[in-house]
């Protein structure tokens, strides 16, 4: 373990990285591995306040960032009354996303590893989903003006510690991940902790052999066109309209249910949720934040002209999007 040994090495020292850091193991295992490869980053961090240690960390983080001469971004989250997991992402991924249009950043590194990707395998698996949203944890994921990158996911969180404890680097722990009000907590005590601490190997070549499968199945369609949050996705077979209309919901933050798969099996236009656009135009399947808004004629005769779907044009309008350019 000391040394990052994944392809994304070499790629990572040609970028400008932000570490998405907490100060617990798995981002300060993260953290020092990236120091030892000599890759450049900065670290930033959410103060939730929610526990004791919640100051201590975000006080750890600038000293240790001021250590090594990186840059420290933290900002303080509000209080979440419910809904916190849901809530937190999102505040904690806008935070990330602010500073990497502000600062120009080209990737966000977070430090998931095996022991998370099989809490998601075994969450995902109970609400039921499909392979490409069973293995949601992506070693490399493009996202809306920068690279998302997993560089742990070999490792399971014991490897990550041992690590830690070798070097006798500095770390906290997160006494909240073990407060089962959470539900990945439960499935981290009852499940993936358990099976990983017995068959890790096996999981691991596991979940390698289920990324090799996942890309044979996405391989029925393409994304064309993706400009701010617009997808134009050419369907090689009509079959594979629900896998990329998932998958592509899914990279830009939503999350379908059963009941919305299904739903997009047998429609060619919807809204979901109340938020997103999806409709097929011959092979192409758009999808788009569904808005509503007044259009001039002139606009509306060049999206017929384009043959481009009612539900997406007013998304196209209020964004100022070149409509010469679309496929």
């Amino acid at each position: 373990m000391s040394q990052l040994l994944l392809p994304t090495s070499y790629f990572l020292l040609q970028k400008k990285n932000l570490l998405a850091f907490s100060a617990g193991i798995d981002s300060s295992a993260l953290f020092f591995l990236l120091l030892e490869n000599n890759i450049p980053f900065d670290i930033a961090l959410v103060n939730y306040g929610t526990r004791p240690e919640s100051n201590k960390e975000e006080e750890h983080a600038k000293a240790l960032a001021k250590k090594y001469g990186k840059k420290c971004y933290t900002t303080k989250a509000p209080v979440f009354k419910t809904h916190f997991e849901a809530n937190a992402r999102k505040f904690r991924y806008d935070f990330f996303e602010t500073l990497i249009a502000e600062h120009g950043y080209d990737t966000l590194l977070t430090a998931h590893q095996l022991n998370d990707q099989l809490e998601w395998l075994f969450m995902r698996l109970t609400k039921g989903a499909g392979l490409s949203e069973l293995i949601g944890l992506e070693p490399v994921s493009k996202r809306d003006g920068y690279t998302l990158i997993r560089p742990l996911l070999e490792y399971s969180k014991e490897e990550l510690l041992d690590y830690l404890e070798i070097h006798n680097y500095p770390y906290f722990i997160d006494d909240s991940n073990s407060n089962e009000k959470y539900e990945r907590n439960r499935f981290r005590k009852a499940f993936s902790d358990p099976l990983i601490s017995q068959f890790r190997e096996g999981i691991k070549r596991s979940f390698s052999y289920l990324r090799d499968d996942k890309k044979l199945l996405e391989s029925g369609f393409e994304t064309l066109f993706a400009e701010k949050q617009l997808r134009i996705i050419k369907l090689r077979q009509t079959s594979s309209k629900v896998k990329a209309a998932d998958l592509t919901l899914k990279k830009l933050g939503y999350l379908l249910s059963s009941a919305q798969r299904e739903e997009i099996a047998r429609e060619k236009s919807l809204v979901i949720g109340g938020e997103w656009a999806i409709e097929i135009e011959d092979d192409l399947l758009y999808v788009a934040p569904y808005v509503t808004t007044d259009m001039p004629k002139e606009f509306k005769e060049k999206c017929r002209v384009k043959r481009i779907p009612p539900k997406i044009r007013a998304y196209l309008y209020r964004e100022n999007i070149d409509l010469t350019i679309l496929p």
